[in-house]
Order: structure tokens, then C-alpha cells, then sequence
């Protein structure tokens, strides 16, 4: 499972404001954040770059704590 694929996850159509929805929902709109990526220094630099949103660096650290959290349950 892709970052991208967890995050999607989070995404809701914009209905919901919080920040995890927030980052998924730009991420979806994004087309060039590396989608096929599982790993964190690629994605960390892409929204140091791109950063949609003042706090989505924080964001991202968080959700990436729960995507490996994940990840390890299902291996």
C-alpha cells in the first residue's frame, strides 16, 4: 500500500475541514505528488516544496506515524 492509497483513506469530497481531510483531498487534486511512493524523505521533500497549507508538514508526520502503524499490521 502506497502513502497515497492510505491517505485516500482520509479524503471526503471536501464535506469535512479537518487537516488529515485537508492534505488528502489536495493530495487527490495534485497530479504530480508522487503517488506510487512509500517512501518518507520522498514525500516529506515533495510538501516541503508544495506545501498546500501552513501546518501540512506536521500534518503528514502524523498521518505517516499511522501509515506505518498500518503497514506493520499487515505484514
Amino acid at each position: 500500500m502506497t502513502f497515497y492509497q492510505f491517505m485516500m483513506t482520509f479524503r471526503d469530497g471536501n464535506i469535512k475541514h479537518d487537516e488529515k481531510s485537508k492534505l488528502a483531498n489536495w493530495m487527490f487534486s495534485d497530479h504530480n505528488f508522487p503517488k506510487h511512493s512509500t517512501d518518507y524523505e520522498e514525500i516529506s521533500r515533495y510538501l516541503e516544496t508544495y506545501s498546500p497549507f501552513l501546518n501540512a508538514l506536521s500534518v503528514f508526520d502524523e498521518v505517516w506515524d499511522q501509515y506505518e502503524l498500518k503497514l506493520n499490521l499487515l505484514h
